[in-house]
Order: structure tokens, then sequence, then C-alpha cells
């Protein structure tokens, strides 16, 4: 699929990769990598926490804005998670009530979201990840997931060398 990023820029074949975070060690639990479309994070968010192994206990989700629509919402909440999720309110309702931000664990999750920028930094800068070197969706999405590993495992270093 084309997509524009503005009005003034030619349409061309873009991508957008997708990463799933734990909050308190921020290390990648899934990545994959999509087409850019208006509904490619949301859907890939729903896939990737559809794959996570499922528990007894109540999990949250924390996500921007362009998460807060009724269907993520409710797809989400079936899966068995709390979606954190901004709420956004500018010229409509948001599909987040007071039964999510009423805790004192929504507005936690609101601060601690950021941490999967850090990532996405690091793979553009240090992992050249600013422009793709492969043709095809499944070559790209193999880099982008081993660029993801191997910011794991870096991170898995310095948490090392913290507890040390």
């Amino acid at each position: 699929m084309l997509f524009r990023k503005s009005n003034n820029t030619a349409a061309e074949l873009s991508y957008m990769g997708h990463l799933l975070i734990e909050n308190r060690s921020a290390l990648i639990v899934d990545a994959d990598l999509t087409q850019a479309t208006g509904h490619a994070e949301r859907d890939c968010a729903t896939a990737m926490l559809g794959r996570l192994p499922a528990t007894r206990r109540r999990r949250t989700v924390a996500a921007d804005k362009n998460y807060d629509t009724k269907d993520f919402v409710a797809g989400v909440r079936g899966l068995g998670f709390t979606p954190h999720v901004a709420q956004n309110t500018s010229n409509r309702r948001s599909a987040i009530d007071g039964r999510t931000t009423r805790h004192a664990g929504h507005g936690v999750s609101q601060r601690i979201r950021k941490l999967v920028e850090e990532p996405f930094g690091w793979i553009k800068t240090v992992g050249a990840g600013r422009k793709l070197r492969y043709i095809g969706q499944e070559r790209n999405r193999a880099w982008f997931k081993m660029e993801a590993a191997v910011y794991n495992l870096i991170r898995i270093c310095s948490l090392d060398a913290a507890m040390a």
C-alpha cells in the first residue's frame, strides 16, 4: 500500500515497525513490521497481544491516543487485558471510561508507556534503521526482528550491570 506522509509529498511504499514492551524491564516481548495503513498499529497490537500466553492474572496494556477506539478497547478487554490507553477527547467521546482512569495504575502506565520510544530511537541510529536495505516486507520484517533481539541483548547487559 502506498502511504502519504503529508499533502505535499508523493505517495510511497512504507512500512511500520511495532513493538510490545514489558513495563518493568523495558525488554521487547514481540516485534512485527506491517505495511503502513491507518489501522495497522491497532490491528498489529491486538494480534501481538493475542500471541502472548494466557495467564490467570489480569494484565494491563498502555498505549497512546491513537488506540482510543471502541474496537481496540473491546478487543483488548476480550483478550483479558485492561487497556490503559490515553484518552482522546478532542471532538469526541473516549472509549476509556472512569472504570480504568480512576485507578492509580492508569497514571503509572501512562508515564511508563513512553519507554517504547527508546528501542525505536536505538534502531534508527545505532541499528541504522532510518533507511531500509531490503526489498519486500518479509525481508524487512526479519531485519526488524533481528534488530529488536540485539536491542534486548544490550538491554539485558545494562540491566545486569545495574544489578551488580
